[in-house]
């Protein structure tokens, strides 16, 4: 038996190593625009040479049209582009919106630089939604990934090894989501001002983002037992953060890891995250179902593995003996 358990110490640990090698350094090692969304804004002569050199670069933009800045501005802010290259009487302008994505906005600033350069004329850039003065690099939003997965897997881990089940799992995962979505939002906002949307919206997403974590990983380990805590660790930790695209953009990641990403926790809390800080909310519905779908299963499973545990030893959960005496 011990030189069984030596073998899998042995092989495993090599095997973890290679699998965390993989999902960190892979993506980053492509990291490259893909379908990136971008603006094209002015008069349709005014912008087709503009819009031919941008298509020199196959596959990494996904061209948008409209027809004047105003518009280009309101796409940004709503979203859909993560900038514009603008054609005015002065020379081309680009508007950039570093605050959804420092790496984008610095990457869009050199490719339309050198075009500009090409043809012999300057570019001006215009950041429409600045990251804050006090986060200038985005530095400390795509950092609160990791920490959101930790304490959900912590949260969520804790419930099951401390032997709660049914209700009372249900009521502690809410109860202590609730509060780091308080202390994160105290922290990020409050405190340091690198957040500079709704203080309660900003709560509710570091909350969100907890419990959809440790429900899952509660609501596993009511199904399958300890080995559930695990499994979602690592799926959290070994894909969902290193998928995030936190650090960059959904769109600078590999396919489809980009768009595994934002099915998991850590991606969908990043979107939604930026979302409500900077944007007023706009595009954050897909991460809020992600998220709630993953808090609601969770929980689902944390009732139900309580009534299959229940069964199994011919007994009754206290909520079911409770409706079949009124019956």
């Amino acid at each position: 038996m011990s030189t069984r358990r030596t073998i899998a110490v042995v092989v495993l640990v090599p095997l973890l190593a290679a699998l965390a090698l993989w999902a960190f350094a892979w993506p980053a090692a492509r990291t490259a625009p893909r379908d990136l969304p971008l603006g094209v804004a002015g008069p349709a002569t005014a912008t087709a040479q503009m819009e031919k050199q941008l298509r020199q670069h196959e596959g990494a933009f996904e061209i948008h049209h409209y027809a004047d800045e105003a518009a280009a501005r309101t796409a940004i802010e709503d979203r859909t582009v993560y900038g514009a290259v603008v054609a005015t009487a002065r020379g081309p302008e680009l508007l950039t919106a570093s605050a959804a994505s420092p790496v984008v906005a610095q990457l869009l600033q050199q490719a339309v630089g050198r075009q500009a350069a090409a043809s012999g004329t300057g570019v001006r850039t215009v950041d429409v939604v600045p990251t804050p003065a006090s986060d200038p690099r985005g530095a400390t939003l795509s950092s609160s990934v990791l920490p959101l997965a930790l304490a959900g897997i912590i949260a969520g881990a804790m419930v099951t090894l401390h032997g709660l089940r049914g209700f009372r799992a249900v009521t502690a995962l809410v109860v202590s989501a609730a509060l780091v979505g308080v202390v994160g939002a105290a922290l990020a906002h409050s405190w340091l001002g690198v957040l500079t949307g709704n203080w309660w919206a900003e709560a509710g997403t570091f909350g969100l983002s907890s419990l959809a974590v440790s429900a899952a990983v509660a609501g596993l380990a009511a199904l399958v037992g300890y080995a559930g805590i695990g499994a979602v660790a690592l799926v959290v930790m070994f894909l969902g953060n290193p998928f995030s695209g936190a650090a960059s953009a959904p769109q600078l990641l590999p396919d489809p890891v980009g768009t595994i990403g934002q099915w998991l926790p850590p991606g969908a809390s990043a979107t939604l995250l930026r979302s409500v800080s900077f944007f007023d909310g706009a595009t954050a519905t897909g991460p809020v179902l992600t998220l709630t779908w993953w808090a609601a299963l969770g929980l689902g499973a944390v009732i139900l593995g309580n009534a299959l545990k229940a069964r199994a030893k011919g007994t009754v959960p206290a909520g079911e003996r409770d409706l079949t005496s009124v019956g």
